[in-house]
């Protein structure tokens, strides 16, 4: 075989490439004239390698993770794989079932740095030595022409969203996944800010990422890629936050009524009422898209200071990152909610026994106190009313309890009308003080509790000093009911 035509006629189809992509197709359409082999270049894009030439393959890989496969540890490593057999190599990427020798070598720029790779694979024995030569000199000389065009071909604004889809998907905190969603809404809109407007219970609030995170990325400062928001970005979440719920309640509403919108990027056009504290906040440029159902959803806002033009391409890019950040969403809250159910009480809301064994397991000695409450007469409640009306008593009882307790202190539901409050004190006394308050908000129900109260000793496991607590209950039901008694220590 002479390679060196071969050298020529690939060195001859590059000059006529206007672009680094179509240098790549030249160079591995010329090649395959001279070979049976599966040819391949893969350029590094953003943090991946992207098959954006291939010939002879029954499949290839568009995208390949840093320093995976023969490839990857060739451009990571800068150094020509040679592989006889690649059933011996760990790395090899499978391609066709009858590949049996691979070359790769570095696509490197003028300095030497990898800028890609050049992939040969063949289905019968071959002459290695000689191909590597080849492969070598084509791969420097498609790296300069490649250089001389711009350089590899940039991240498409669809590749970062796909980019970005699996940041939400893995985001663990709706926090984390409003700082994925928002990094993912400036770098594919190629605006400087994005916020969340989310509802909830409580009406509308401002989606916020964890303190310190952008993007996912906690730490790290790549304006490039949307991780770092801007000063409109801030401006607007003040200004909204000093409009208030209404404000953004009134461009919820705005935005799922006559769906998503964006500005013209023209001088003296006035916004509309909803869109007035975005413009007090300097925005010039604006994307508005729905996010999941008016009532729990929101709305992901794109923004900019410039005048631009922000075409429909790019808000049916956003509507697909809202949709599949709402996608995301919906799943954390629908697991958190799972979650909470595993832990509470269904009726009261109440952490129940699971929770409680952990945190009396974690008491102090001689500072948490126990608390056994047991409430007086319910059976006679569930016998003469029915077991509807003992759980409204119930349901009212626990919510008068926890308002008599104090922040911090802990309230949980541990059988049919037992409850138990764990509470941090300094004395004894203090908790008895508490306990008394909870048997007086207990009679404003109209209901009344026997308390006993319990420290733990040193060295006194936390069930024993519940089971105190229990003794010191039934002592007070044995002298009338409605009171408290501190067990012996």
């Amino acid at each position: 075989m002479d390679h060196e035509r071969i050298i020529r006629d690939v060195t001859a189809s590059l000059p006529a490439a206007s672009t680094a992509l179509e240098a790549c197709q030249r160079a591995v359409t010329a090649l395959a004239r001279h070979t049976p082999a599966t040819i391949s270049v893969l350029l590094q894009v953003h943090d991946r390698l992207r098959c954006v030439a291939a010939t002879g393959a029954w499949q290839v890989f568009a995208t390949v993770p840093p320093k995976t496969g023969i490839v990857g540890r060739v451009h990571a490593s800068g150094e020509t794989a040679v592989v006889p057999d690649v059933a011996a190599d760990p790395d090899y990427l499978p391609v066709r079932p009858d590949v049996v020798t691979e070359i790769c070598v570095p696509v490197v720029d003028p300095a030497g740095r990898p800028v890609g790779v050049l992939d040969l694979q063949w289905s019968a024995p071959v002459d290695l030595t000689p191909w590597r030569v080849t492969a070598e000199r084509l791969a420097g000389r498609l790296g300069a022409r490649i250089m001389a065009l711009g350089g590899p071909p940039a991240e498409s604004r669809s590749e970062k969203l796909l980019r970005h889809a699996a940041a939400l998907s893995a985001a663990p905190t709706e926090g984390e996944l409003v700082a994925a969603a928002v990094c993912a809404a400036r770098d594919v809109a190629t605006l400087s800010a994005g916020v969340l407007v989310l509802a909830d219970r409580d009406g509308h609030r401002l989606g916020t990422p964890p303190h310190g995170q952008f993007g996912g990325v906690a730490g790290i400062a790549d304006q490039a890629d949307g991780a770092v928001p801007g000063e409109l970005e801030s401006r607007i979440r003040a200004e909204l936050t000093e409009a208030g719920p209404g404000a953004l309640r009134a461009i919820v509403e705005r935005v799922h009524r006559y769906g998503a919108g964006y500005t013209l990027g023209e001088a003296g056009q006035p916004p509309t009422a909803e869109y007035q504290p975005l413009a007090h906040a300097g925005v010039r440029t604006l994307v508005a898209v729905p996010l999941g159902p008016p009532d729990r959803g929101g709305v992901l806002l794109v923004a900019d200071e410039r005048l631009l033009y922000p075409d429909p391409t790019t808000v049916s890019l956003m509507e697909l990152l809202a949709g599949h950040a709402w996608n995301s969403l919906d799943r954390l809250r629908t697991l958190d909610r799972l979650r909470e159910q595993a832990i509470s009480d269904p009726l009261t809301g109440l952490r129940h026994t699971g929770p409680f064994g952990k945190r009396i397991a974690a008491a102090t000695p001689g500072r948490t106190a126990l608390l056994a409450i047991d409430v007086d007469g319910f059976k006679t409640v569930n016998d003469t009313y029915g077991h509807q009306a003992g759980d409204q008593l119930l349901i009212g009882l626990a919510r008068a309890l926890e308002g008599a307790l104090r922040q911090g202190d802990e309230l949980y539901r541990v059988g049919g009308d037992e409850f138990v409050a764990v509470i941090e004190v300094n004395r004894p006394e203090e908790a008895v003080r508490i306990a008394e308050r909870l048997t007086e908000a207990a009679r404003r129900t109209g209901r009344t509790i026997s308390v006993g109260v319990a420290l733990p000793r040193p060295g006194e496991s936390a069930e024993l000093a519940l089971r105190r607590a229990d003794q010191a209950l039934y002592a007070v039901k044995r002298h009338g009911r409605d009171g408290v008694r501190l067990a012996p220590a």
